[in-house]
């Protein structure tokens, strides 16, 4: 077949380029850059041309090369029109692309008539996402009744090649307002905030934070998901870190946008090249339920070492192009959503000796952990409560009694409980962590937050602040019950004398989960005594 690689010399379309070439194809590797082209097709073969998207003759010089198919590879695909799409059918040739930009890939659809109207196979976000990373979800998600997370990560090795294009449009990313999909509604996060280990591979953890990502915008629709992450890491921890202080300034409107400073910037990750290693690699990893209601998490990683990692998002397209050759894609413009089999993909990275791997283990969550064989037993709207996978938000109404006197005041200051009010709108926030889940309670415009974590059968820590208490999870199938049994200070015990009581009771009526919390000092009486009902918040902008 004779295919247009467009940015054929880049960092990825080269080494794309270089396989299809591999292949037997016909690769015309073309670009703004006649010689640079030149000088790649004289390095690994091919036919250059010099060929600019926003040229006015784009169109008619495509055309004139007759391609089978058109491969965007330059990039950066952000505010990107769709003229090369357009140009590719008018040219008779299939399209792909390795776009990494959210909105540029969902909207490919609007080819779709077009491209079915001339049989033609339109796929954008052909790379490693959302192309590997869904792949891997269709294969992960198989025997899941319901898929409640989806988490993925890359972090490539600090060895690893970088274009100025694709480092700039990250960098763009850090601090502005990233629009996610978490417990079943749309919510925002700086870019690159939020960092966490991650587990690549064997003996390979990276810090990683959240990105942008075609995933986030594409795969609560088609998997029907609660909440989709995307992460990336860097491997020197003076780069990740110095980004996540970016990421907090920016968002704080203390420093401007990192994107603008690309070039110096690249020229310093440069410098630093030569301190990290060239291993790297992706994670996808999927959590729910299977029908009969136990809670797993499926997970599959690929590592890269020997400098092989910046090939990988090249390898969908070079499967794809197998796919087309054999009419093994059905015609129409859409974005990459399982349409490349894992196994294929598989195969190419094999070739390439990068290493994959796969496992499945079960997941209860932190409650689920702690009752056992009872959990299944609670009502469903309070396991639904319960149900943490990521990030949870309940919104209800309560009413709040607080305590009288002064030392019950000053208690209730330091911990920020809310003040007395008949009727107050409540909404809770519960963030799954690696090992905890934190509570954030907010009555109208009073919050306090706190942290539990797993404590044995039957049992959990809550910490608020310094303050750690350990309580005994009691009731029966129909309410859920909590008492205080020890606290403690800095670490140190506390006395009883000293220890708050605490009397929870969690049920379900009409309907709703409801709560009674009636918190007590053995010196005071009444410190607050809060009671009401919450339900899941759905949707959000």
């Amino acid at each position: 077949m004779k295919v247009v690689v467009l940015g054929g010399y880049g960092v990825f379309g080269g080494y794309l380029a270089q396989m299809l070439i591999g292949r037997g194809h016909d690769v015309v590797v073309a670009g703004r850059d006649a010689a640079k082209a030149a000088a790649f097709c004289g390095a690994s073969g091919g036919t250059p041309a010099r060929l600019d998207t926003g040229a006015p003759d784009f169109p008619k010089a495509l055309a004139a090369l007759s391609p089978d198919v058109v491969i965007d590879a330059a990039g950066p695909f952000q505010g990107q029109g769709a003229g090369t799409v357009t140009a590719a059918l008018a040219a008779g040739a299939h399209y792909l692309d390795l776009s990494d930009d959210a909105a540029f890939t969902a909207a490919i659809t609007q080819h779709d008539a077009a491209a079915r109207a001339a049989g033609r196979v339109v796929l954008s976000g052909v790379s490693s996402v959302p192309a590997i990373s869904s792949a891997a979800v269709a294969s992960l998600r198989a025997d899941l009744a319901e898929i409640t997370l989806i988490d993925s990560a890359i972090c490539p090795g600090n060895r690893a090649p970088r274009g100025r294009s694709v480092m700039a449009a990250i960098l763009g990313q850090v601090g502005a307002p990233l629009r996610l999909w978490r417990g079943g509604a749309w919510s925002a996060a700086p870019g690159w905030s939020d960092s966490r280990l991650v587990r690549i591979g064997p003996g390979l953890k990276r810090p990683a934070a959240l990105i942008g990502a075609p995933d986030l915008a594409l795969f609560p629709g088609w998997t029907g998901a609660r909440s989709v992450l995307f992460r990336a890491g860097l491997e020197l921890g003076v780069m990740h870190q110095g980004l996540r202080l970016w990421s907090a300034l920016r968002a704080r409107r203390m420093a401007p946008d990192a994107g603008r400073f690309a070039r110096p910037l690249h020229w310093i990750a440069s410098r630093l090249e030569r301190f990290g290693t060239d291993r790297g690699g992706m994670c996808v990893s999927v959590s729910g339920r299977r029908a009969d209601g136990a809670p797993v998490t499926h997970s599959w990683r690929a590592v890269a070492e020997g400098g092989i990692g910046p090939r990988i998002p090249a390898l969908p397209a070079l499967v794809a192009v197998d796919l087309i050759a054999t009419g093994a894609l059905a015609p129409g413009a859409r974005p990459v959503l399982g349409d490349l089999p894992l196994s294929r993909i598989e195969t190419e990275m094999h070739a390439l000796g990068i290493v994959t791997s796969s496992e499945r283990h079960a997941a209860p969550r932190l409650f689920e952990q702690a009752l056992g064989p009872r959990w299944s037993q609670m009502p469903a709207e309070w396991r639904r409560a319960h149900d943490i996978w990521d990030s949870e938000e309940l919104t209800g109404r309560a009413r709040v009694d607080r305590g009288r006197g002064p030392l019950a005041a000053l208690i209730a200051a330091v911990f920020r409980f809310p003040p007395s009010a008949l009727d107050v709108p409540l909404t809770v926030r519960m963030t799954r962590g690696p090992m905890s889940e934190t509570w954030e309670r907010r009555f109208g415009t009073r919050a306090f937050r706190s942290v539990l974590t797993p404590a044995g059968p039957a049992a959990l820590y809550e910490r608020f602040g310094p303050f750690r208490f350990h309580l005994a999870l009691t009731g029966d199938a129909q309410h859920l019950g909590m008492q205080v049994l020890s606290g403690r200070f800095l670490g140190l015990p506390l006395p009883r004398w000293l220890c708050p009581g605490c009397i929870v009771r969690e049920d379900v009526a009409e309907g709703r989960f409801c709560f009674d919390v009636d918190l007590t000092h053995p010196l005071v009486g009444r410190l607050v005594r809060y009671r009401g009902w919450l339900a899941p918040r759905q949707g959000g902008g």
